[in-house]
This record gives C-alpha cells, sequence and structure tokens, in this order.
C-alpha cells in the first residue's frame, strides 16, 4: 500500500504542477488533449484548487498509515485497529469518490485522461488490499461501516459534481486581477502587439500567466489580446487554443509562430518588430 501510494502521490502530484504551472506540459498517453480538458473543466478544482492537490493529499495520508506499522516494529508488525480502520475508511473514501471522478470523465467531460485513470486503478487496489489484508474479525461491523462510509461519500461527491457545474454555465471563472502599474514604454508595447495580430494564449488559475499579465502592468495588460483556454474560464476559447495547438500557459503567438513560456518585454518587442522606447 505505501509503495501504491508513492505512485499516486507522483501521479497525482505531476498534474497539480501542470495545473500551478510549475511544467509548461504533460505528457499524457492517449493524447495531452484529454488531461488538458480535465484540468480545464468545471470540475478539475475544488475550494479554490487543483483538485489533483486533495487526491496528493490522500495519497500522502494512506502513505504515513501505511508506513507507520512498519516504522513501529519492522517489515511483518501488523498493524493496530485503529490503523486498519483508518486505511480502510481513507481507501474506501478515495475508491468511491473515483469512481464518481470516472463517471465524470467518461459522461460529462467526455475525455480520456491517462492520469486520471491510473489514479482511479490506484484507490480501488488501495481499497482492495485494505479490506483483504485487515485480518478484519467482526465482519459484520467491516460490512455496515464500509455501505455508510460509501453512501456517505458518494452522495458527497454527487453533490458536488451536480454544484461545480452550475457557476461555469452562467460566467464562467475570472483570472485575478492585475494591479502593478504600466509605464507608457509598456502600453506602446501592448499596443504594437495588438497592431502586429500578437495573442497571448492564457488560463485563469496560471500563476505563470498572471505574472506575464503583471510585468505589462494594469493599464498594459488590458490593450492586449488575451485569450482564455480553461473551458471553465471566463470568454473561455478553449477550441480556439486546441486549434492553435497550445500546450502550456502563457503562450505567444506572435507572426504565425505560437511559443509557450513568460517572455520578457524586451523579448516579445524583438519577436514582433517593436521599435518604440524601451524603458519597460
Amino acid at each position: 500500500m505505501a509503495v501504491l501510494a508513492t505512485i499516486g502521490m507522483i501521479d497525482t502530484g505531476s498534474i497539480t504542477a501542470k495545473r500551478w504551472g510549475w511544467i509548461g506540459s504533460l505528457s499524457c498517453p492517449g493524447g495531452s488533449d484529454g488531461c488538458d480538458k480535465v484540468l480545464g473543466s468545471a470540475w478539475g478544482t475544488l475550494l479554490g484548487q487543483p483538485l489533483s492537490l486533495f487526491g496528493f493529499l490522500a495519497y500522502g495520508t494512506v502513505l504515513l498509515l501505511a508506513l507507520m506499522p512498519l516504522l513501529r516494529g519492522g517489515l511483518r508488525a501488523p498493524g493496530s485497529e485503529g490503523n486498519r480502520w483508518a486505511l480502510f475508511f481513507t481507501s474506501i473514501g478515495m475508491a468511491v469518490f473515483s469512481l464518481v471522478l470516472m463517471g465524470l470523465l467518461v459522461f460529462e467531460i467526455k475525455a480520456f485522461c491517462s492520469f486520471c485513470v491510473v489514479s482511479a486503478a490506484l484507490s480501488l487496489t488501495l481499497f482492495l488490499l485494505s479490506l483483504v489484508g485487515g485480518r478484519w474479525i467482526d465482519r459484520s461491523q467491516l460490512i455496515f461501516r464500509g455501505v455508510m462510509m460509501m453512501f456517505l461519500v458518494g452522495l458527497l461527491g454527487l453533490g458536488w459534481a451536480a454544484s461545480a457545474d452550475q457557476p461555469v454555465a452562467q460566467s464562467g471563472r475570472a483570472a485575478p486581477a492585475v494591479v502593478s502599474a504600466s509605464s507608457p514604454a509598456k502600453i506602446a508595447l501592448a499596443e504594437h502587439l495588438s497592431s502586429v495580430g500578437a495573442r497571448v494564449f492564457t488560463a485563469y488559475w496560471c500563476p505563470h500567466c498572471h505574472d506575464q499579465k503583471e510585468a505589462f502592468g494594469k493599464q498594459a495588460a488590458a490593450k492586449l489580446q488575451v485569450i482564455e483556454c480553461a473551458e471553465d474560464g471566463a470568454n473561455s476559447q478553449a477550441q480556439l487554443c486546441k486549434q492553435q495547438g497550445v500546450q502550456g500557459y502563457p503562450s505567444w503567438e506572435i507572426k504565425g509562430v505560437v511559443d509557450s513560456g513568460v517572455k520578457p518585454l524586451n523579448t516579445l518587442a524583438d519577436l514582433s518588430g517593436y521599435a518604440g522606447p524601451r524603458d519597460f
């Protein structure tokens, strides 16, 4: 269980790093489009954070619980009753919630995400291991508590799935406001970029996208052609982002060339042929 939980932490940690913009792209077997579609969906966020972050914390909890008996008495040390129940409840909750997510993946998001499927398989396997390896004496208590836990997590999961989609249909989620001030040179560069048809592809949840806008400042950023790629973002143009082959955020399209990553203003000036003042 500790080994599987470690794999799960790597899996969900990779998705979280992608969502936070720590890595530009994520190789997703079966097509990266599916993973990006899941990350940008209405169900990709919980309490303002990537859903995968909570999966990472859940796998971390399983790892800790699985290692506790080994740390106390070696490889053959049996876990305490409390430890076994904690593993059972955690893993069954993860398994049931994973089934809810798989349902969303198939019927609502309609995309294939290998990282999500791997996480669901790990959760189900952890549940089976906790069930088989728990050395349960009172099977009636096991069944009763297991069914109650399934019902509770399933009810909460379905309620969350139904409510998460509601705000998206009305307005969408907006990126944080830009607060830094713009110099005249920055405003001139932003106006030049727009005049030559340059566009920047962003996602509202991407911290590096916000950093790029802050580099321009509030007044200049307002003059940029900003394309929202997250499907649940305000004024989303996700289909356009897919057509342009955008893989990471932010991505700049200048003179027909798309390149990802935060760009220094001098670099943007060079790429776009800007000839104005450069006291950025």
